[in-house]
């Protein structure tokens, strides 16, 4: 460092680096940062978005804490975060193992498997309406063609099932998502090991238990905070498919902020709704980070 005390302020390097980080710091502060006070701010307020703020205190804090749709779409959201896990991480560690095995179609599957996550999410919406259609959609036609009456569904409009029908979709455009996360994990495992493993005898089974999973446990880790928080904060499928009815059986905390914000013009309790959807995800990812890192650690130190 003193050989670089001679250059002007504005050369030395960490100046340098402060300038080329600045745009995207001040973008970030701006759009992820500014609105949470922002929003905890509004959420005092009595407010159309347009007109004058009558300030309310914590009115819309009481308000929600008895909404009952407000409590529903928690757990609608709660439902989607545990099949969320549930599923998109274990189907993404399958195919990833598929595709980063000497598999004679693996090129072609990587592009059919990855095309859902591609497309956006007013495509795949309008195509899963096309399927969950009761009438001429291709689900109901295919129970239809194999006789399976009693399994024809209003995928869609039937409160029973409508959540678990989006839910499916969702998987389907994120599994791909953690395939690709999976595979670039699975890449960086070094091969020797596995050789070593079959020399002593190792099943592939055994091999995945003891070598595969272990070093890619904090892929795993990784995957299920960005699946834990995009649950909990997912909009765009949602209201493309149910718009979150029908009586807001597939409502979720998002999809009701906006509601709640552009529909009904109550910005103040959108805000409300969204510092507590913030709250909500931030604790919860905390808590798990915190959890499987402990469990991670106490690992390591068994080894």
């Amino acid at each position: 460092m003193k050989a670089l005390d001679h250059l002007p302020w504005y050369r030395r390097p960490g100046v340098t680096i402060f300038l080329f980080l600045a745009p995207a710091l001040f973008f970030f502060a701006l759009y992820v940062l500014a609105p949470i006070p922002v929003s905890f701010f509004y959420s005092l307020f009595k407010w159309d978005g347009i007109g004058q703020r009558s300030f309310i205190g914590l009115e819309n804090w009481k308000e929600l804490i008895g909404d009952p749709v407000f409590w529903k779409a928690l757990k609608n959201n709660v439902t989607l975060v545990v099949i969320s896990l549930a599923t998109q991480l274990p189907m993404g560690i399958a195919l990833a193992l598929l595709l980063t095995s000497r598999f004679r179609w693996t090129k072609l599957l990587k592009t059919v498997y990855v095309l859902p996550y591609m497309m956006s999410a007013v495509a795949i919406g309008m195509l899963w309406r096309y399927i969950y259609e009761p009438t001429f959609g291709l689900l109901n036609m295919f129970l239809e063609a194999i006789g399976r009456y009693d399994w024809i569904l209003d995928w869609l409009g039937d409160p029973k099932v409508v959540l678990y029908s989006v839910i499916n979709a969702v998987n389907w455009q994120f599994i791909p998502f953690y395939m690709l996360l999976f595979m670039a994990a699975l890449v960086g495992i070094p091969l020797e090991l596995y050789e070593a493993a079959k020399i002593d005898g190792a099943s592939p089974w055994k091999a995945f238990w003891t070598i595969t999973l272990p070093l890619l446990w904090p892929t795993v880790t990784n995957a299920a905070v960005l699946s834990l928080v995009g649950s909990l904060k997912y909009f765009d499928l949602i209201h493309v498919l149910s718009g979150g009815g029908p009586n807001h059986a597939s409502e979720l905390m998002a999809t009701y902020m906006y509601k709640r914000s552009f529909h009904h013009l109550r910005m103040g309790y959108g805000s409300t709704i969204a510092v507590a959807l913030f709250t909500i995800g931030f604790v919860l990812s905390m808590v798990f980070v915190r959890v499987t890192s402990r469990k991670q650690y106490e690992g390591g130190d068994r080894r």
